[in-house]
């Protein structure tokens, strides 16, 4: 009972040191991605996004979409804007819905464009909601009601799903 406490112990602390550096880190590659050093980000936010970061997941995400930093392959943009939706990170949806829009690295599916983008325009800060929406409607046009009324269902129903060091532990609180 005495070693699982002090493991338990040095878990705790381990995560309490991990957490600003990790924050350091995300930073660190934020600021390379803004002084277009796509290499220097890449290499730090990788793995961050690996461990589950979903705005280092994003940015990953679209530095594949756009062939900054990584070989451009949208399969693999998909892949990373969908762990970061997944955890409700609003830009990663709407990146996501686009590229089901278009089917770019995804089968075309308007289902789920039309999804993505009704979440994004829900968790987005207010200067990009209208965007969102306005972009949601545009892909409602490409659509029946019903289906339509299928991809609200899926946005009602959607519940964000936290990753810890890259594993989805549980539905994250609302």
């Amino acid at each position: 009972m005495r070693a699982v406490a002090t493991i338990v112990v040095f878990a705790l602390l381990a995560l309490a040191f991990l957490a600003p550096a990790q924050a350091a880190s995300l930073r660190a590659g934020l600021a390379a991605y803004e002084r277009q050093d796509y290499n220097a980000a890449a290499a730090i936010l990788r793995p961050l996004a690996i461990s589950g970061d979903p705005r280092a997941q994003s940015y990953v995400g679209y530095m594949y979409e756009t062939g900054r930093g990584f070989p451009q392959n949208y399969n693999v943009a998909a892949y990373w804007y969908f762990r970061a939706a997944n955890q409700g990170e609003s830009t990663a949806q709407y990146m996501l819905g686009l590229l089901y829009d278009k089917g770019d690295g995804v089968q075309q599916d308007y289902i789920k464009a039309h999804m993505w983008l009704d979440l994004a325009a829900a968790h987005a800060p207010p200067k990009s909601r209208d965007y969102c929406v306005r972009l949601r409607n545009a892909v409602a046009t490409k659509m029946t009601r019903g289906e339509i009324g299928v991809a609200r269902q899926l946005a009602l129903q959607w519940v964000p799903v936290r990753e810890l060091h890259g594993v989805a532990v549980a539905p994250a609180p609302n």
